[in-house]
């Protein structure tokens, strides 16, 4: 409490309406973000399908792209390895990897291979751009997300971020994908009502 009690310069109840409006901001907040990550990892399939086809986690050529990483630290070719070690489909390879996964895949070490050819027509709502410069827009975008997401996972403060733009990214992010599906998440997300209700 002692940040949310510091916030309001010691005044208890205005800490605690904080406190309360917080956790409902970021339940709010999770839906956008459960549709931008479907959204991502969807698209990241349908790149990675195109190029080694629909068995795409089981290509030795595309495990060999992913980078490893020191021990202790994330390895993107470590999630991929250990998740399709225990699931059967790619449907629940794709269901089971990390966030940050799909975020690494935003990556430069990919352009070549996979965004220069793809990622124009995997996101063709995006504002006229060119495939790098979209590219480095999404991984910044994951990152935002998955920072915000970490923080409300462990039940911290966010209300000293600026909600209204991590929301407003979370959407365009959707809409540069699929603008059905932004107007979907746009009629049942509840996180524009809950931010302008902050005590």
């Amino acid at each position: 409490m002692s940040t949310y009690v510091q916030a309001t310069s010691g005044d208890l109840k205005r800490a605690l309406d904080l406190y309360g409006w917080n956790a409902r901001a970021s339940a709010a907040l999770m839906v956008p973000a459960h549709f931008a990550e479907v959204t991502v990892r969807n698209a990241v399939s349908d790149a990675l399908t195109g190029l080694y086809g629909p068995d795409w986690p089981w290509n030795q050529t595309f495990e060999g792209s992913l980078p490893g990483a020191p021990r202790g630290r994330y390895s993107p070719r470590q999630d991929l390895v250990s998740t399709r070690n225990s699931e059967r489909t790619t449907g629940k390879v794709i269901a089971e990897l990390k966030f940050v996964f799909w975020q690494k895949m935003f990556t430069a070490r990919h352009d070549e291979r996979l965004w220069d050819q793809a990622i124009l027509t995997l996101f063709p709502h995006a504002a006229a751009t060119t495939a790098e410069t979209l590219r480095g827009r999404i991984y910044a975008d994951l990152e935002a997300i998955r920072l915000l997401r970490n923080r409300i996972a462990h039940h911290e403060p966010i209300f000293t971020r600026n909600l209204a733009d991590d929301l407003k990214r979370v959407i365009e992010l959707v809409d540069m994908r699929c603008t059905a599906t932004a107007g979907w998440v746009r009629a049942i997300e509840t996180a524009s009502t809950v931010l302008q209700e902050r005590p």
